[in-house]
């Protein structure tokens, strides 16, 4: 029963890629089109918002400035990406705090708050947040300055060089089979000694860092069930920082089922089954230091009971 229901899904997800693959975007207000929407969800991150948009914005921008061939009109209406924060109903001043730097010009073209009632769900507010997206990649991060915006230029450069549908960061890309995996280092072994000085520097830069024993050992723990009952051919299936084609975006979220933390898995699970193509770079994640963590206990059950849900439907 699960193979058939698997094949079902695929094929239809594979029919909605091809279809998405084709499709082409007009012109955003006759200014320049905007290529990046970075969506930002945030329940009471008053304290890292502001620092988390300044990096963004200078790691963009410096990323732009390397691209060959790029030039930046100062005087563009739409730049070439936004940031759109999903608030769910703060409690703390994290939607005034946007509402200021809104008024600061350098950010006024590029911030754009989108608010929710209340705390509806990780996956949900990505979809809020999609409705809102005027560029043609969608990127997810989180706001507590887990994910360092310098690694974004890499996801845009992965993306390009693949023309891939889905760009995801990975903490454990050491044990990855698919952009590190062992039998590359083997082929690659003759290559030239910056090359694999290269490929070295990258393994430092992915892990963890800031979580105590108990953190690190849940995190593992889930990734493990999760490619034992999925084996999702990707090395961290539980993580949040990654790069989506929009409109393969779009078409995987419109059969997705998941609202928490087991979205991650699931809309990761279906890109692979329904043929779109998937990549991995490495990551460093650091644990926050503002704020506090919003995985407790009620959040493990919920993974746990959505990854045997998963597991049951595809």
């Amino acid at each position: 029963g699960k193979k058939n229901c698997f094949s079902q899904a695929g094929d239809k997800e594979t029919n909605e890629r091809n279809m998405t693959r084709t499709t082409t975007r007009k012109p955003n207000g006759g200014g320049d089109t905007v290529k990046y929407s970075i969506i930002v969800p945030t329940y009471n991150e008053q304290l890292n918002i502001a620092m988390l948009l300044a990096l963004i914005v200078e790691a963009m921008e410096e990323g732009t400035k390397r691209k060959e061939g790029r030039k930046i009109s100062p005087s563009s209406s739409t730049p070439s990406y936004e940031v759109i924060v999903v608030d769910d109903n703060s409690q703390d001043q994290t939607q005034q705090t946007i509402q200021k730097l809104q008024k600061i010009e350098k950010y006024r073209d590029v911030l754009r708050l989108k608010p929710r009632k209340g705390k509806l769900g990780l996956g949900s507010a990505y979809i809020h947040g999609l409705q809102f997206a005027r560029g043609e990649f969608v990127i997810l991060m989180d706001a507590d300055l887990s994910h360092n915006p310098k690694a974004i230029p890499e996801f845009i450069r992965k993306q390009e060089e693949g023309d891939y549908d889905v760009v995801t960061g990975t903490r454990y890309l050491a044990s990855s089979s698919s952009s590190l995996s062992i039998s590359s280092r083997i082929t690659n072994s003759s290559s030239s000694t910056k090359s694999s000085r290269k490929s070295k520097i990258k393994e430092q830069e992915c892990g963890v860092y800031g979580w105590d024993t108990r953190r690190k050992l849940t995190s593992r723990v889930a990734n493990y069930l999760a490619h034992v009952l999925l084996n999702p051919g990707v090395s961290d299936l539980t993580g949040s920082f990654r790069l989506y084609r929009k409109t393969t975006f779009q078409a995987l979220v419109s059969s997705m089922q998941s609202v928490g933390y087991v979205f991650q898995m699931e809309i990761i699970v279906r890109a692979k089954r329904g043929g779109f193509k998937v990549a991995e770079v490495p990551i460093s994640f650091v644990d926050r230091v503002y704020g506090s963590s919003k995985l407790g206990a009620s959040e493990i059950i919920g993974y746990l009971k959505g990854l045997v849900s998963l597991f049951m439907r595809v």
